[in-house]
């Protein structure tokens, strides 16, 4: 087994929650792991990006070489067409619908999401009013690695077993609320 996915999104959004979780998850099953990460202005809304790779086999690289992607997870609409260079013939794009529009010329909302739709295999998710309906918006990120969880390569339960552990020092109620948030964007994505 190997998978190699890049999250991406702006600085702010829990890019790198998302990578710890996974990472959690996949250490927990005795998987190899390496991540790298980019980050934007220091500052929120710049670029942030993480490369992770997972695998059965000793991992040489912490970089996803171009056509290489298994998903390309992604927390902003925009963010995702920027790394369809790295998306392989046979991955697929999980994207929000929800933009964060911090540029001037961001693109039509309608006409981006139409871009996208056509370019791969993409499921498009409301992470917004799933993450409401879960409790709390700032579960948003969760929610996209719950509709990400079916092409992760692992059993939803491991990754669930990861959030426990990961969000566990804040207390019951933030668990709660974010496994409410993961089981919503697994059970709710849309192609």
């Amino acid at each position: 087994m190997q998978r190699n996915i890049i999250i991406a999104g702006v600085g702010g959004q829990g890019i790198l929650t998302i990578a710890s979780i996974i990472d959690l998850a996949a250490m927990n099953l005795g998987l190899h792991v390496k991540q790298a990460e980019v980050h934007g202005m220091s500052q929120r809304g710049g670029a942030v990006e993480s490369h992770l790779r997972i695998s059965t086999e000793e991992i040489y690289s912490d970089l996803i070489p171009l056509g290489k992607a298994d998903m390309i997870l992604s927390l902003e609409p925009m963010e995702s067409l920027r790394y369809l260079p790295f998306l392989a013939p046979d991955g697929v794009i999980v994207t929000s619908t929800e933009p964060y529009e911090n540029i001037d010329s961001y693109p039509d909302k309608t006409e981006l999401l139409q871009k996208i739709s056509e370019s791969s295999s993409a499921f498009l998710v409301d992470a917004k009013s799933m993450a409401t309906a879960a409790g709390n918006v700032m579960t948003y990120n969760v929610a996209m690695l719950g509709a990400a969880a079916p092409y992760i390569g692992m059993e939803p339960a491991e990754l669930e077993k990861a959030i426990v552990t990961y969000f566990g020092g804040k207390g019951e109620k933030i668990v709660e609320t974010n496994l409410n948030a993961f089981r919503l964007g697994k059970d709710n994505t849309q192609k």
